[in-house]
């Protein structure tokens, strides 16, 4: 039996483990990747470090590699190889676990095989539950959510609608009418353009996540909360019109899409960039769901409905700059309990 299990070895599960053992702390990474990465590892060459939204260093090793022009992918591939080289830590990639059941007080964790532990560390993210959302009618076309975007290439020759009021919308409408290619964008609601102004903004925005997941609802999804960052490349993109949303989708055709506005336009592809919900679908037999959809857990990541469980990569953590704190965060409160439960 471990002492603790993380199931993940993204940025928060790294951490996570990192902090572990430091406190050496008896623990073990499973994680469903085939190697160093996590999610990063299946994003798209196009995304570059300079076009991400910023990847932050894990404890104790800086993150030297910072050339703009080279493909985030690949950088946090090395980075998080040589990491949990460098640090010795004890991950199995290629392991996915199935199901989680508590048994008397520890942790059953199925996998490739049978893993108990005393305390589990949810590192899992979302990136391996992606929404697609259902809209009346049936499209024929091609059809590509964000996690299989591989570049504008997969799109060439069509003309293709966007869907989805997040960053990933607008910088796939950027890249794909730099290749040529012609889009239209459909949104919900209005996008809610804003100006980043530094760390006051960053705070409130963390502020409103933990209130929803105090309350036991469903974290929104990231520009549900931050807004869309208003840069130079976005101003020019509105004034082209490319980034001008044409509003709802009433229904599809097997050619074209009808707006909410009774317009129609003919299509040849759509693009769900509609986001993604957390993986925690191995964790079903837990019943640590509200009926809103939630979790409740305080502001470490601390379930508040079943001791020695905690989540990173989820609420205020699920950001690349709360992950690393997430992770550190979950792995005191895992050796604390710890503590506490050996008295």
């Amino acid at each position: 039996m471990y002492s603790t299990i993380v199931i993940g070895a993204g940025q928060a599960g790294l951490s996570a483990a990192y902090h572990l053992a430091k406190r050496g702390v008896d623990f073990l990474v499973l994680d469903a990747n085939p190697g160093p990465g996590g999610a990063w590892q299946n994003r798209w060459d196009s995304l570059t470090l300079g076009a991400t939204h910023h990847i932050r260093p894990l404890p104790g090793f800086p993150l030297e590699d910072q050339d703009s022009t080279r493909p985030a992918s690949g950088v946090v591939k090395e980075y998080y190889g040589e990491y949990e080289r460098r640090f010795a830590l004890p991950v199995r990639h290629s392991t996915t676990v199935t199901s989680v059941q508590r048994v008397d007080e520890h942790f059953e964790v199925h996998a490739d095989q049978l893993y108990t532990a005393r305390t589990l560390i949810n590192a899992t993210g979302t990136w391996t539950n992606p929404f697609w959302p259902v809209y009346p009618g049936h499209f024929d076309g091609l059809q590509v959510h964000t996690n299989g975007f591989a570049s504008p290439a997969q799109f060439d020759g069509k003309r293709v609608l966007v869907v989805g009021a997040g960053a990933s919308a607008t910088q796939f409408i950027v890249q794909l009418r730099e290749a040529g290619i012609d889009t239209l964008w459909s949104t919900r609601r209005a996008p809610d353009w804003r100006e980043f102004t530094g760390a006051e903004w960053g705070l409130e925005v963390e502020r409103q996540v933990n209130e929803r997941t105090r309350a036991g609802l469903p974290p929104k999804s990231v520009v549900g909360t931050t807004g869309l960052a208003l840069t130079e490349k976005m101003r020019a993109s509105i004034a082209s019109g490319a980034l001008v949303s044409r509003g709802k989708i009433a229904r599809l055709e097997s050619d074209a899409v009808v707006f909410a506005d009774g317009s129609r336009e003919k299509i040849d592809a759509i693009l769900w960039a509609t986001g993604f919900r957390h993986a925690h679908r191995h964790l079903r037999d837990l019943k640590l769901h509200t009926e809103s959809g939630g979790i409740l857990m305080d502001e470490d990541g601390v379930s508040t409905t079943m001791p020695g469980i905690f989540f990173v990569g989820y609420g205020a953590s699920a950001s690349t700059l709360g992950a690393t704190r997430a992770g550190r965060k979950a792995a005191l409160a895992a050796s604390k309990f710890l503590t506490s439960v050996a008295v």
